[in-house]
């Protein structure tokens, strides 16, 4: 794995990287691009055996230097646990990329899926932002990039609570960069469309058919990394952008119901 970095993170943010949900999927591709950049990472998940596969990847470059930490991101105490487990580390990166999610009607969902998704999607960054965004402060630069979804620009029916777990993030990530600027540290909210993960593929009635606004991993990582110090919020792929500024012209009402009509079709009778 080469350490030529493309987009001179390495040199704004490094050392070390953090990757909280980096044990597969996109964030697995999110801990490959940094290594490429010559980031030393650290992989949180609570998945420890996927953790172990994608670290021991990763460590086949004999430049990287990469620590596990197993961790349920939901669970109270787990940012607390993180800051304990990296605090002599010269870390300058953020990348939370931890989801829960769920699919279907929210009246027919389990009340305690809701709280799952509040917990991993919005407490757990709320707290790990809040700890590690101390210390970039406090070191006068540094990097924190949320993973948000266009399914957080507007309600997303059939996603509900999925959806306003996004909305949190884009605005937690629209303040705290506007705080932190001052300080050198940078913060974006990627917005991607649907990611081709295991995860999203196992939700999909039919896996078969694709949506033109899916996206690979690799490159929504890429994206999101790409525009890093450079723009406060961004959705990857030139599809999906596209689908942003419909939304944005749309009355929000209108735009609400077409997002109910695109995802209903998939997840309505879950």
């Amino acid at each position: 794995m080469s350490r030529r970095g493309r987009w001179g993170l390495l040199e704004s943010y490094g050392p070390w990287a953090l990757v909280a949900g980096g044990s597969q999927g996109l964030g697995a591709a999110f801990a490959e691009s940094l290594a490429a950049e010559g980031f030393n990472l650290v992989l949180a998940a609570r998945g420890a055996p996927a953790l172990a596969r994608t670290a021991a990847r990763l460590r086949r470059d004999p430049g990287v230097e990469v620590r596990e930490v197993v961790v349920d991101l939901g669970a109270q105490g787990a940012a607390q646990l993180l800051e304990r487990e990296t605090r002599e580390l010269e870390l300058g990166l953020l990348v939370y990329n931890a989801a829960a999610s769920h699919t279907g009607g929210f009246l027919g969902a389990d009340l305690e899926d809701c709280r799952r998704i509040l917990e991993v999607n919005c407490r757990g960054a709320l707290e790990l932002c809040h700890a590690i965004g101390r210390r970039l402060a406090a070191r006068g630069r540094g990097g924190i990039l949320l993973m948000s979804s266009l399914a957080g620009l507007r309600g997303a029916p059939w996603v509900t609570a999925y959806g306003a777990s996004k909305a949190f993030l884009i605005s937690l990530g629209e303040g705290l960069g506007e705080e932190l600027r001052a300080q050198g540290v940078d913060v974006t909210v990627a917005c991607p469309g649907p990611v081709l993960t295991a995860n999203y593929l196992a939700t999909k009635p039919d896996p078969s058919r694709s949506s033109a606004l899916e996206m690979a991993p690799e490159a929504v990582a890429r994206a999101a990394l790409g525009a890093l110090g450079r723009r406060r919020i961004v959705v990857p792929g030139l599809l999906n952008r596209a689908a942003r500024a419909l939304m944005g012209l749309l009355p929000r009402q209108a735009a609400v119901a077409m997002m109910g009509r695109n995802t209903g079709r998939m997840y309505a009778d879950r």
